[in-house]
């Protein structure tokens, strides 16, 4: 078992290991966007086209929040350091995925017309050629 610190800052390293590779993606489509210009004669699109400073900081800082968050609530669970970076790695695709979770009561009571009742199944009538079922006493039924 981790201690909390140790767990959150596994978390927050795979927080920003998790935003390294979004950034990567980014990084590598301006350079097939520029090979693509280049190849073709055209003016070459600047790299604030695929990159935004701001926002992107903005959107680091909460991932590594977030998974720092993920290790700390998880430390007692984690069991080593690679671990706790999956946990922090993984943790807004868990949060979202937690968001987007309904509970059993609450997916039956969105059901279109309202409510589902709950009734207790019957017994099957026999059909054609099907063994009929005796009844089963009351008494034996408890």
């Amino acid at each position: 078992m981790m201690t909390w610190t140790e767990a959150a800052a596994c978390g927050a390293a795979g927080g920003l290991i998790a935003e390294a590779v979004v950034t990567f993606g980014r990084l590598r489509a301006w350079q097939q966007a520029r090979h693509v210009a280049r190849a073709a004669g055209e003016a070459l699109p600047p790299l604030g086209v695929f990159l935004d400073p701001p926002a992107d900081g903005l959107a680091a800082l909460f991932r590594i929040l977030l998974g720092g968050m993920a290790g700390w609530l998880l430390h007692t669970e984690v069991s080593g350091t690679y671990a706790a970076v999956a946990v922090g790695a993984s943790a807004p695709a868990l949060l979202a995925q937690l968001g987007r979770s309904a509970t059993a009561d609450h997916a039956l009571r969105q059901a279109p017309g309202g409510p589902v009742p709950v009734v207790p199944p019957s017994r099957p009538e026999p059909g054609p050629g099907s063994p009929a079922v005796p009844p089963v006493p009351e008494e034996a039924a408890q």
